[in-house]
């Protein structure tokens, strides 16, 4: 029996014993060439190549960033006790929501310390020294020098993107603290607001309404469902913000979720970025219901349609914390590594495409400072008067600031869009939170002329500023970081909080006392639908200057 052979597969009696013509072996060899060089071109050119490559050569471990500057106190803050910092009266937050299992472990943390901000519980006050700007050695042995710090300006327009190079013979100058900053010449091709400030105008009144209702949202918390709580007026959901030099469009649900086709979205920071999250959900939750994967690290919503992905990690501080003892500070009182950033957020940072980044009010929680290993400041802590503080909780949320988006700028694996939404500014009038401070009565926005500056406020503003400047002047080629400057806005907007309807009972006290005290109220958060939903239309325009404009990586 004759063998098979590549010309008769299945051989045959008749077949010819001839061998096989030179040019039936020279086509063959033509084809099979013309095979390879095909495959290798396109290898070459596809991105898991280059995702190969990247994997394999291009993670620098040696890069890592160095806290040199940051500000220091002038005097000790004299604060002997520790307080509650609860704005929930200890109301477990998983009773507030109506998605099972929608709340994950880190929601637990939130009512067990949320604070609002105030001169009082920062120890800042008419007479207090604000922190003083200075240079600790990185063993800070506590030598100080009195040179001012040159911080990398913020971009003309923060909505603008900032894409970091190593020339540093085309350094920006010396940054201004503005809450407004001028109007960018820079331009976007496919935004309809390219190029303008997004955040100098003025809030004007809205016809339209909110982009939802407070009872077509099942994942608002209950303490921000204002309606639902017996607030009796509805106009603060009627304002809407209007930059000087264009619209910000009303936020298009489906639209977002088409130019975030297959990406993931991440809201980090505290109870106030779980507001804006929950802003977010309500809207896109108007035309698709997301399927809930959150794990105990995380809340994860995903919606199907497009593949986008929603997220809220947990992190008060966003830089290392824990309860341990440290040095002379005891188990039990909460250590801030400031020059470590959250290792939780890290180990996720590489799944992510934007990532939204806020903090600043739980910096007025009892906590003790650790930099480069040392104990250097604290906040209702600090057992000995005799030795100065070198960092107080101001100056300590700026340098948390610079620690994370300095992690993330030089992260080698994280390509994505770092946004850093500014300072959200409370609006506690006649004290704080806890000492009589109220914003019930407030029906509609501040008019121009007739804001009334907070003293912590700026100083938090102004140190989040630094620590981003700082930032920037330390990140590597490519990294994408953006400045969201909301507080100067968001400082019109009294009427936007809670204040007494915080929660359904129905017997409780909104208004003042025969003594004139006003009931407990939150002046921090803000109502949903209100002024949050804002915040998410300023980002979503934000994003599409990033994906729409010619910029995405």
């Amino acid at each position: 029996m004759k063998a098979m052979t590549w010309d008769n597969p299945k051989s045959s009696p008749n077949e010819s014993p001839s061998p096989r013509p030179l040019s039936w072996i020279v086509v063959f060899l033509g084809v099979l060439a013309m095979f390879l060089i095909c495959a290798s071109g396109i290898l070459a050119s596809y991105p898991v190549g280059s995702t190969v490559r990247e994997y394999f050569y291009g993670v620098d471990h040696s890069r890592f960033y160095d806290i040199s500057v940051f500000p220091v106190l002038e005097s000790s803050t004299d604060v002997s006790q520790n307080e509650s910092l609860d704005l929930v009266d200890n109301e477990p937050s998983s009773s507030d929501r109506k998605v099972a299992n929608s709340v994950t472990e880190s929601n637990s943390q939130e009512s067990s310390g949320e604070s609002a901000s105030s001169d009082s519980q920062t120890g800042l006050t008419s007479n207090s020294p604000l922190p003083v700007a200075g240079t600790i050695s990185s063993n800070v042995t506590g030598n100080v020098t009195n040179e001012e710090p040159k911080t990398v300006a913020l971009m003309n327009d923060p909505g603008a993107l900032i894409t970091t190079t190593n020339d540093t013979s085309k350094s920006p100058p010396d940054s201004v603290s503005a809450a407004v900053p001028a109007s960018s010449k820079e331009s976007y091709s496919g935004s309809v607001n390219s190029g303008c400030n997004l955040f100098n105008g003025t809030w004007v009144h809205d016809s339209l309404g909110p982009l939802y209702k407070n009872d077509s949202c099942p994942v608002l918390t209950q303490m921000q469902n204002c309606q639902g709580n017996g607030r009796p007026d509805k106009d603060y959901e009627n304002w809407r913000w209007k930059p000087f030099q264009c619209d910000v469009p009303r936020l298009d649900p489906r639209k977002f979720l088409e130019v975030m086709r297959g990406k993931t979205l991440a809201f980090i920071g505290d109870s106030v970025a779980r507001n804006q999250m929950e802003s977010m959900m309500c809207i896109l939750w108007q035309v698709e219901e997301p399927k809930n994967h959150g794990n105990r690290n995380m809340q994860r919503f995903y919606f199907k349609s497009t593949s986008v992905t929603i997220i809220r990690i947990w992190s008060s501080w966003l830089v290392k914390h824990n309860s341990e003892s440290f040095d002379y500070a005891p188990e039990g009182v909460d250590k801030l590594f400031l020059d470590i950033p959250d290792e939780n957020v890290m180990k996720f940072l590489p799944t992510f495409d934007v990532v939204v980044l806020s903090s600043g009010h739980w910096f007025a929680k009892q906590s003790v400072y650790v930099l480069n290993n040392e104990i250097v400041g604290g906040q209702l802590w600090w057992p000995d008067k005799s030795r100065p503080m070198k960092i107080n909780n101001v100056a300590a949320f700026g340098i948390s600031v610079e620690t994370m988006f300095t992690a993330l700028a030089m992260h080698p694996n994280f390509t994505g869009l770092s946004i850093l939404r500014s300072y959200s500014p409370d609006h506690y009038e006649g004290g704080a939170w806890n000492t009589g401070g109220s914003c019930t009565g407030k029906v509609k926005p501040l008019g121009l002329g007739e804001l009334v500056e907070n003293g912590h406020t700026n100083a938090m503003y102004e140190q989040q500023v630094t620590g981003f400047n700082n930032a920037v002047k330390k990140a590597r080629n490519g990294s994408k970081l953006l400045f969201m400057d909301i507080t100067e806005a968001f400082s019109y907007r009294h009427d936007g909080h809670p204040g007494p309807f915080r929660n359904k009972d129905p017997n409780k006290i909104t208004v003042r006392g025969p003594d004139g005290k006003p009931p407990p109220q939150d002046c921090l958060h803000w109502c949903m639908p209100g002024p949050v939903d804002t915040w998410n239309e300023i980002l979503f325009e934000m994003i599409k200057r990033e994906f729409e404009g010619g910029n995405a990586s």
